[in-house]
C-alpha cells in the first residue's frame, strides 16, 4: 500500500514596523523582560487600541506580491482563548473579511513548477513568549512580544513533500525580505511555520485526519518534522489506529512530535467582531501607491543580472539571496561598469569577511564609491589581486580609504617598465637553463622566470608587464 502526504502551512510573519500594531512600544527584538509593553498591548481595563498604518500598508504590499486580490472593505475580529502569555485573553485578528485571499506563489523542485495556493492573508498580533525553567521547574511570562505586528499567511494544502514545503518557504523569505515588509529572521521567531499534515493512500481524493505541528522555526527542523510526522500517521494508519486530530509540539532534541492538546475549530475561539477598532477601506489610489513603491523582486533581478550583465545563473542566484548583497552589487556596478569584477569581490572576499566576523548581510557597511574604486585600481593595474583583497578587507572592518590604505602599506604596483626589464635581464643571467628550456619549447620554464621576476620585485610588479617585457627579451635571444 502506497501513502501520499498532503500539507498544508500557516506562516507567521512578524513585520518590520518601529512601533506595534495598535500602539507605541517599540518591537525591536530583545530588551529586558517586560519592558516594551504599555496598557495597551498589557491589556489593561479602558484602553482603546490605534491601528497602525503601516501594518495595513505591508499587508497590501504582500498580497499584491502573492498575486491575492485585496479586500477592499475588511475588518479585525476578537478571537477570544486563555493562555499565560496573552494577558487580554483574547487576540485581534481577521476571521471573516481577511485582508488578502486567493492567492499563489509558484515553486520549483527537481527541475518541475508547480503553484501553491494562498487561501488567505490575515492580520494579527502577536502574544507573549513564556520562559520554562527546569531547574526551578517554572515558568516565566515575557510580554514584550505582545502587540507585535503579524501576518498569518494561510496556504490550500497543495504540498506533497518537505522540498515543496522549503522552496515555498525561501521564495516566500525572499519576496518578504525585498519587499522590506520583515527580516524574517527565523533564529528570532519573526518567521514561524505552523505545519498541518495528513496522510492519505495514493490516488485518494479524500482528505485524510491532519495534525498541526506549532511554531517550527527553522527550515531544516520543518524538513524532519515533516518526515517525522508523515511517518508516525501511516504507521497508526497501518496497524489499524486512527489519526487523531491534534495539536503536536516538535522537541528538536528528541527528533518526534508530541501531543499538545486537542485541535481547536473556530467555534472554540468565540470570533466575533472586534468593537474597538472601525472597519479599514482600501481604496484603488492606496493599491496602486503599493505597487509603484514595491521593488523589483528577486527572481526578476535574477533575470537581469544574467540577460544584461552577462553573469552565471550561480553568481546571480548567491547575489540575490539576500537583498544587501544585490544592492551593493547594482550601487558598486554602476559606479565602476565592471559588473563581474563587483560580483567576484563580493561572492568571494565580502562572504569570506561575513562568515569569519559572525554577522548578516543586512548588517555590513561598505561603501560603493569605496569599493568601486579597489576595482578600478585593480582593473587599471594599480593594484595586484592580492592588494585587491587586503584593501578590501580593510574597507569592511574600519571604512578604510583605498587610496590612502595603499600609500600607507606601500602597495601600488610599479610603474616603472626599464626597472622591470632590468630585472629580468638579471633573472635570465642567473637562470639561463630556464632561458634555453624556453626556447625549446617548455612553457614551464616561462612560468618560471615570471615568478623569480615577480620574485625580484617584491610582488609589485605589473604581472601582464612583466610578461610582455619576459616575452620580448626571451624571443630576442
Amino acid at each position: 500500500m502506497s501513502w501520499e502526504t498532503v500539507i498544508g502551512l500557516e506562516v507567521h510573519v512578524e513585520l518590520a514596523t518601529k512601533s506595534k500594531i495598535f500602539c507605541s512600544c517599540t518591537t525591536e527584538f530583545g530588551g529586558e523582560p517586560n519592558t516594551h509593553v504599555c496598557p495597551v498591548c498589557s491589556g489593561l481595563p479602558g484602553v482603546l487600541p490605534t491601528l497602525n498604518e503601516k501594518v495595513v500598508d505591508f499587508a497590501v504590499k504582500t498580497g499584491l506580491a502573492t498575486n491575492c486580490e485585496i479586500t477592499r472593505f475588511n475588518k479585525f475580529d476578537r478571537k477570544n482563548y486563555f493562555y499565560p502569555d496573552l494577558p487580554k485573553a483574547y487576540q485581534v485578528s481577521q476571521l471573516y473579511l481577511p485582508i488578502c485571499r486567493n492567492g499563489h506563489v509558484d515553486i520549483e523542485v527537481d527541475g518541475y513548477k508547480k503553484s501553491i495556493g494562498i487561501h488567505e492573508i490575515h492580520m494579527e498580533e502577536d502574544a507573549g513568549k513564556l520562559v520554562h525553567d527546569p531547574w526551578e521547574d517554572s515558568t516565566l511570562v515575557d510580554y514584550n512580544r505582545c502587540g507585535v505586528p503579524l501576518l498569518e499567511i494561510v496556504t490550500e494544502p497543495d504540498f506533497r513533500s518537505a522540498e515543496e514545503v522549503i522552496a515555498y518557504l525561501e521564495k516566500l523569505r525572499e519576496t518578504l525580505i525585498y519587499l522590506g515588509v520583515s527580516d524574517c529572521k527565523m533564529q528570532e521567531g519573526s518567521m514561524r511555520a505552523d505545519v498541518n499534515l495528513s496522510v492519505r493512500q495514493t490516488g485518494s481524493g479524500e482528505l485524510g485526519t491532519r495534525t498541526e505541528m506549532k511554531n517550527i522555526n527553522s527550515f531544516k527542523a520543518i524538513g524532519r518534522a515533516i518526515a517525522y510526522e508523515a511517518k508516525r500517521q501511516i504507521e497508526q494508519l497501518e496497524e489499524g489506529k486512527r489519526v487523531i486530530q491534534e495539536t503536536r509540539r516538535w522537541d528538536e532534541n528528541k527528533d518526534a512530535t508530541y501531543a499538545m492538546r486537542s485541535k481547536e475549530n473556530a467555534q472554540d475561539y468565540r470570533y466575533f467582531p472586534e468593537p474597538d477598532l472601525l472597519p479599514i477601506e482600501i481604496s484603488e489610489e492606496w493599491i496602486e501607491r503599493a505597487k509603484r513603491e514595491m521593488p523589483e523582486p528577486a527572481w526578476a533581478k535574477r533575470e537581469r543580472y544574467v540577460n544584461e550583465m552577462g553573469l552565471s545563473e550561480y553568481d546571480a542566484k548567491v547575489l540575490t539571496t539576500e537583498r544587501a548583497l544585490a544592492l551593493l552589487f547594482e550601487d558598486t556596478a554602476a559606479i565602476c561598469g565592471e559588473p563581474k569584477e563587483v560580483c567576484n569581490l563580493i561572492t568571494g572576499e565580502l562572504m569570506r569577511l561575513i562568515t569569519e566576523s559572525h554577522t548578516s548581510a543586512d548588517k555590513i557597511s561598505v561603501d560603493p564609491e569605496k569599493m568601486a574604486d579597489i576595482i578600478k585600481l585593480t582593473k587599471d593595474g594599480k593594484i595586484n589581486r592580492n592588494a585587491e583583497k587586503e584593501v578590501f578587507e580593510a574597507l569592511f572592518k574600519d571604512n578604510a580609504d583605498p587610496n590612502e590604505y595603499i600609500r600607507e602599506k606601500g602597495l601600488m604596483m610599479l610603474d616603472d617598465d626599464s626597472l622591470v626589464a632590468d630585472t629580468i635581464d638579471e633573472v635570465i643571467k642567473n637562470n639561463p637553463k630556464s632561458a634555453e628550456d624556453y626556447k625549446s619549447g617548455k612553457q614551464k620554464a616561462f612560468g618560471f622566470l615570471v615568478g623569480q621576476t615577480m620574485r625580484a620585485l617584491k610582488g609589485k610588479a605589473n604581472p601582464q608587464t612583466v610578461n610582455r617585457i619576459l616575452k620580448e627579451k626571451l624571443d630576442s635571444l
